[in-house]
C-alpha cells in the first residue's frame, strides 16, 4: 500500500494493515528479549546495542539505494535523528546493561509503564486526548505486567544502578516515540526508521573498539544473534512499527507493546526451555484483556480528544448523508 494511502487512513484507529504491522512488531521485539539474554553473555551492552544497528542500517541501506527515495527536509532529518539516538541508541544500550543488573521481571515492570507514558505524552504534546478505553486498557494491561514481572522477579540483584537505568530507557523510549509520530505525516515509514537507525549507529560509535575486540573472541551463537537482533528485532520490527504508528494515534498504536511480555514469556519457553510460573499466565491474560479493552472502538460520548473527533464526527456525516442519497436517488 502507498504512502499516499497510509496518510489517508484513519487516524483514531488502527485498519487491518497496521494491526499487522503492530503484531509483527509486537512478535519482533518479544523475541529481541531472548536474543538479548542469549547475546548478552558474550557481549557488553553498548557493542551488542551498536552490533544490532550496524546490521540494521546496512540492510535498510541497501533497500535505500532501491528506493532512491529524496532526503526529508532539515526540519524532519533533525527530529528523526533525535528519535534514532533516543529509541535506537539509548534505550537499547540503557536496556541491555539494566538487565544485567536487575532480573527480567523487574525491567519488564518498569519499561512496560512507556506505553502508558506514551498515551499521556501523546495527550498532552500531540493532542490526542485521553480517550477513557484506552487509559483503562493500558491500566489492565500494566497490571498484567505487573503480575508477569512479580512472577519473574528473583532477589538479590543489584537493584539501584539497575532501576536507574530502566527509568532512563523508559524515558527515552517514551519522547522518541512522541517525536517520531509527527514526522511520520510527512517521511515515509522506511525513510525514518533507516535514517533513525544511522544516526543510532553514529550516537553508538564509541563502542566501536569494544564490538571490535568482543566479536573476534566471541562464538558463532552470540554473533548470529547479534545479527538477528539487528535484522528481525530491529530493521523489520522498527519499520512495522513506524507504518503501524502512521495509521494511527500514539496512545493506540503503542497499547499493542503490552503484547511483548506475553512473547517474550512464551518464547522464553519454547527457545530457551523456560517454563513461565502460573502467576505469569495470569498476568498475560490480563495482558490481552487490556490490549483488547484499550483498541476497542470508543462510543461517541467516550470521547475526549477535542481536536480528533469533530473531524470523525464530520466524516461520519458525510458517509450518512451520502448513504440517504443514494437511497433516494
Amino acid at each position: 500500500m502507498s504512502d499516499e494511502v497510509a496518510s489517508r487512513a484513519p487516524a483514531g484507529r488502527m485498519d487491518s494493515p497496521a494491526l499487522i504491522a503492530g503484531l509483527v512488531t509486537v512478535t519482533a521485539w518479544g523475541s529481541a528479549f531472548v536474543g538479548i539474554r542469549a547475546a548478552d553473555q558474550i557481549l557488553s551492552p553498548g557493542p551488542l546495542a551498536l552490533g544490532r544497528l550496524v546490521v540494521s542500517t546496512v540492510l535498510l541501506g541497501g533497500v535505500a539505494l532501491a528506493r532512491r527515495e529524496p532526503l526529508p527536509r532539515r526540519r524532519d532529518l533533525l527530529a528523526i535523528a533525535a528519535y534514532g539516538i533516543a529509541f535506537l541508541g539509548a534505550y537499547s544500550a540503557t536496556l541491555n546493561a539494566a538487565e544485567r543488573l536487575v532480573d527480567a521481571g523487574t525491567a519488564a515492570m518498569i519499561v512496560n509503564t512507556g506505553p502508558l507514558l506514551i498515551t499521556l505524552l501523546a495527550g498532552i504534546f500531540l493532542r490526542e486526548g485521553f480517550p477513557p478505553g484506552l487509559l483503562a486498557g493500558c491500566a489492565v494491561a500494566f497490571a498484567g505486567c505487573v503480575v508477569i514481572g512479580l512472577a519473574t522477579i528473583q532477589h538479590g540483584a543489584r537493584s539501584g544502578p539497575g532501576l536507574a537505568l530502566c527509568l532512563v530507557a523508559v524515558l527515552a523510549y517514551s519522547a522518541a516515540v512522541v517525536i517520531q509520530k509527527p514526522v511520520l505525516a510527512r517521511v515515509s515509514p522506511f525513510q525514518v526508521t533507516w535514517l533513525g537507525c544511522v544516526a543510532g549507529t553514529i550516537a553508538c560509535l564509541p563502542f566501536a573498539p569494544a564490538l571490535a575486540a568482543e566479536v573476534a573472541r566471541a562464538d558463532p551463537a552470540a554473533v548470529g544473534w547479534m545479527i538477528y537482533l539487528g535484522a528481525v528485532p530491529t530493521a523489520l520490527g522498527f519499520t512495522t512499527w513506524a507504518f503501524a504508528l502512521r495509521r494511527a494515534t500514539a496512545g493506540r498504536t503503542a497499547s499493542l507493546n503490552y503484547l511483548i511480555p506475553v512473547v517474550a514469556v512464551v518464547l522464553g519457553w519454547a527457545v530457551l526451555g523456560q517454563t513461565p510460573p502460573w502467576l505469569a499466565v495470569v498476568g498475560g491474560a490480563l495482558c490481552l484483556l487490556g490490549v483488547y479493552l484499550a483498541r476497542r472502538r470508543a462510543r461517541p460520548d467516550e470521547r475526549s480528544n477535542p481536536g480528533e473527533s469533530p473531524r470523525d464526527e464530520a466524516g461520519s456525516d458525510t458517509r450518512m448523508r451520502n448513504r440517504r442519497e443514494n437511497a433516494h436517488g
